[in-house]
């Protein structure tokens, strides 16, 4: 059975986690309905539910041991739950963070690529080589010349402006 699944951070084009994604089929660019918020985690981001940020992010086309691969990088279902959104490529999952947001910086843009600033961007580099603690296999993959294939999902250039704490 194939699933459509929208990514919006380290599984983006581009981005370290990008590799398991390597049997699926990219079908799009897609910006949600303005109804989450969007915080930056540290190596990786994470949506809730409620709010009013359009979150940018892909959407692919995943067979089942794809989705079930995905579903243990994103800790599904403690760390992270899985809910299906419309989007105009079809109805397609996408993980919701269930942990603890209380502290943690908000990305007004819902661009995770507005915080890492593009792929090569200084900033990009240090967020995309940071270890991520949800995936115990991880390996240094900096992104490569030609990596840049979601350029053009980018919606914001890089704004320190966008984010603010939540208390």
């Amino acid at each position: 059975m194939r699933h459509l699944v929208f990514v919006y951070g380290t599984l983006l084009s581009g981005e370290v986690n990008n590799y398991l994604l390597a049997g699926a089929d990219l079908l799009g660019c897609h910006r949600t309905e303005p109804c989450f918020t969007m915080f930056n985690l540290g190596a990786y981001p994470g949506v809730v539910g409620g709010g009013t940020t359009a979150i940018v992010g892909e959407v692919y086309r995943v067979g089942a041991k794809d989705l079930d691969l995905l579903d243990r990088l994103e800790g599904y279902p403690r760390l992270y739950d899985r809910k299906l959104i419309a989007s105009h490529l079809g109805r397609a999952w996408i993980y919701l963070y269930r942990g603890r947001i209380s502290g943690r910086t908000l990305i007004h843009s819902g661009d995770w690529r507005s915080l890492t600033g593009g792929a090569d961007a200084l900033r990009a580099a240090a967020v995309r080589t940071t270890r991520d603690p949800k995936n115990p296999r991880w390996r240094d993959r900096r992104p490569r010349a030609g990596d840049n294939q979601a350029a053009k999902c980018w919606i914001h250039p890089y704004d320190d402006r966008q984010q603010e704490e939540i208390p």
